[in-house]
């Protein structure tokens, strides 16, 4: 597996929810004095989104230069046009990632800002606001959406820089040559900076350099975990590694348990329910979250390890699409996310061991017909590397 690269000197700050998060990006992107890029999943037309909008454009009518990058799915192409169009009339530069799948299936599932090559936010929350769902704005959520992010300033920013540039210079036009030299340059590996401050590192996946980076480090954390294991995603179908990675840790008594986002998509709740009982079998316990959606990719390991990014543990995430997840390794904020997931179980209702035990032939055959289905096609998405 490739080497992590962990550098410390980082001062990193744990949001949760929107409520943290676009604050804490609005007086960022007002401070910024020579450029910020943005890169994310979804861009919606939101109040909030609006409030982000115009605060780029009065940031690139200051001089500053400010790039957007947006996905295609995520955002709509009509959202996409309006935004493309009234950006570009404002002096902000916007580009949309893999418009009518001319790349393939591929979409930037990323969030991420950076800002004057020192300041950068990384997490799995959308420019969209809290209490709207993702996929229906007429639908109103009843508590805000439950997602994090980290705001840091150190070291790992400039990793994200490189890797947010060259997203932005590869949706543009490149001469062939120029594009080899980037792919050249990217595959350097960084100089480790170290310093005063909290030690992280940065993991992306694409499907060129980084095809199972995060994949490695969840499986590279697991396997080191000796006393608890606790993650959080709303979208759950992992590979069959991935699963024996979790199977493991608890067979070697780890307190393996997973928090998962439920209610939004029936065939993800159903694929998601046919690996409870092998799960649940092996000790691992499962809860599911319906006071609001969920939508955080989160982990916690022995209390002093932990991630925070935008990849679910599902096909999609760790197989096909662009990807950024932060690891950290510093027990203050581990225990602060900690504290945050405990809540979350809490809130959550647990799935009982007997409740699937007797659940009736046609919930099991339910269960197995969307994994069936869910398994192939991510098979031939992914031609073949899902299993």
């Amino acid at each position: 597996m490739a080497k992590i690269l962990y550098e410390s000197g980082n001062h990193l700050q744990l949001l949760h929810t929107g409520e943290d998060f676009f604050p804490a990006m609005l007086d960022s992107i007002k401070e910024a004095q020579q450029e910020i890029y943005l890169e994310t999943y979804i861009f919606s037309g939101d109040d909030s989104a609006r409030e982000i909008a115009n605060a780029l454009m009065q940031a690139a009518a200051r001089g500053v230069q400010v790039q957007v990058i947006i996905d295609w799915v995520g955002t709509g192409d009509e959202q996409c046009q309006r935004w493309v169009h009234e950006f570009q009339q404002h002096g902000v530069g916007c580009r949309v990632f893999n418009a009518w799948f001319k790349r393939g299936l591929t979409r930037t599932h990323r969030k991420l800002c950076v800002i004057d090559r020192e300041l950068a936010f990384i997490g799995g929350i959308n420019v969209i606001d809290d209490f709207l769902s993702d996929h229906d704005s007429s639908i109103e959520l009843p508590f805000p959406r439950w997602d994090f992010a980290v705001k840091l300033l150190g070291p790992c920013a400039i990793s994200l820089h490189k890797e947010i540039t060259a997203q932005w210079l590869k949706l543009g036009k490149m001469p062939l040559i120029n594009r080899l030299l980037l792919a050249r340059e990217l595959r350097r590996p960084p100089k480790a900076q170290q310093g005063q401050g909290q030690s992280a590192a940065i993991v992306f996946r694409d499907n060129l350099r980084h095809r199972f980076s995060i994949q490695r480090a969840y499986l590279r954390a697991l396997g080191k975990a000796k006393q608890s294991a606790y993650f959080a995603n709303p979208y759950f179908a992992p590979g069959r590694r991935l699963r024996n990675g979790l199977i493991n840790a608890a067979k070697r008594g780890v307190d393996v348990r997973i928090l998962l986002g439920v209610g939004e998509f029936e065939l993800q709740d159903l694929v998601a329910q046919s690996y409870y009982p092998q799960l649940l079998k092996h000790g691992i316990k499962i809860y599911e979250y319906h006071r609001t959606h969920m939508h955080a990719k989160v982990a916690v390991i022995d209390g002093a390890w932990s991630t925070v990014g935008s990849s679910n543990f599902d096909g999609l995430s760790l197989f096909l699409n662009h990807e950024a997840n932060i690891l950290i390794q510093d027990v203050s904020f581990s225990a602060e996310l900690q504290e945050h997931m405990c809540q979350g179980f809490a809130d959550a209702v647990e799935v009982e061991v007997q409740h699937v035990e007797r659940q009736p032939w046609y919930t099991r055959f339910k269960h197995r017909l969307a994994y069936s289905f869910y398994r192939w096609a991510l098979r031939l998405a992914t031609l073949g590397q899902y299993r």
